[in-house]
């Protein structure tokens, strides 16, 4: 196990459109020591955009990782160092995802087939930056799926003094399946990552997908050194609830889902108060209640009513009322 200053033992993934600055702080509510991630931000989005909008965060949200796309080592670097102006524990470079917009910037999956140009951005941040420099990846692309290949992917990357390295046990097919698609149907295997954790012993191995529990993450813990929660957290977010007692022995009073909900209040406030929108952050919070009663109720509520102009922390409230 490392014993890198920053935890990677359980995170929640980065999922574009989802984990933004609202779902992170929502999440911290739940665990005080998850590994937050941002959803990715592209190198053009930050050097030619608004880049105090993709990068601004609430303080409590800590320990985030932001998480990179692109290609180019210089526009690489060049963000980099923002990212560790702003405040992040951690800069994670995007090798995973498989969508036609990622593909056709020439950074996402797709640079699986490239693993010395991956080495080349990841040596150009972390000559430029203090704090950690990672990857995510799959576990192979279209036909460049043997494990030999991804040892040589792992190994030359390796080979800059990057030590972790967060691994989806799915390959992707960049051709023919949608992203939800390469979510659910390439088949999960798990025995690869744990392969690589055996096969580079001195490397951080994080493993990625299709994770549901907190008993199973405990179970993949005997194997490698973390576990990342994608959809599972957002969905039924108050899985995350249990992490500080279950993953990282920290006992303390697990909270009820109606006592994070009035947690939040004051933040819904401040929100409010400079002139933006609940569902900002409502959206985040529907699953809250997954599977218990009045669920339907509360989503019910927040979906028709968050939405609407003027709408306060009285539509949060009126929702909580279907669940006590």
């Amino acid at each position: 196990m490392n014993n890198n200053k920053l935890s990677h033992l359980f995170s929640v993934a980065p999922m574009l459109d989802l984990t933004d600055r609202h779902c992170r702080y929502f999440h911290r509510t739940l665990s005080q020591h998850a590994l937050l991630y941002t959803e990715m931000v592209t190198t053009g989005a930050l050097i030619h955009g608004e880049k105090h909008r993709f990068l601004q965060f609430n303080a409590a949200e800590n320990p985030v990782a932001f998480q990179l796309g692109g290609s180019n080592p210089k526009d690489l670097a060049l963000c980099a160092k923002m990212v560790e102006e702003y405040g992040y524990d951690e800069i994670n470079l995007n090798v995973g995802c498989p969508s036609d917009r990622v593909q056709n910037g020439s950074f996402g999956a797709c640079l699986m087939a490239e693993p010395e140009l991956v080495a080349e951005c990841i040596a150009a941040m972390a000559q430029v930056v203090s704090i950690p420099v990672t990857v995510k990846s799959r576990i192979g692309i279209d036909d460049k799926d043997s494990y030999e290949e991804l040892v040589h992917f792992i190994g030359t990357i390796a080979g800059t003094g990057c030590k972790t390295f967060i691994v989806h046990a799915r390959k992707a097919w960049l051709k023919g399946l949608s992203p939800k698609q390469n979510r659910e149907v390439p088949p999960l295997d798990y025995e690869r990552v744990y392969q690589l954790k055996r096969d580079f012993p001195h490397l951080e191995i994080i493993i990625n997908g299709g994770i549901t529990t907190l008993e199973q993450a405990q179970s993949m813990l005997t194997q490698v050194d973390g576990v990342m929660v994608g959809r599972e957290a957002y969905q039924n977010p108050y899985i995350l609830a249990r992490v500080d007692n279950l993953i990282y022995s920290d006992i303390k009073e697990v909270l009820f889902r109606q006592d994070i909900v009035r947690l939040l209040i004051p933040y819904i406030q401040d929100h409010l108060s400079l002139g933006l929108r609940l569902n900002n952050v409502s959206r985040h919070i529907l699953g809250l209640f997954h599977g218990e009663p009045g669920a339907r109720g509360w989503r019910r509520h927040l979906s028709e009513n968050a939405c609407k102009p003027g709408a306060d922390e009285s539509v949060i409230l009126r929702a909580l009322e279907y669940t006590l």
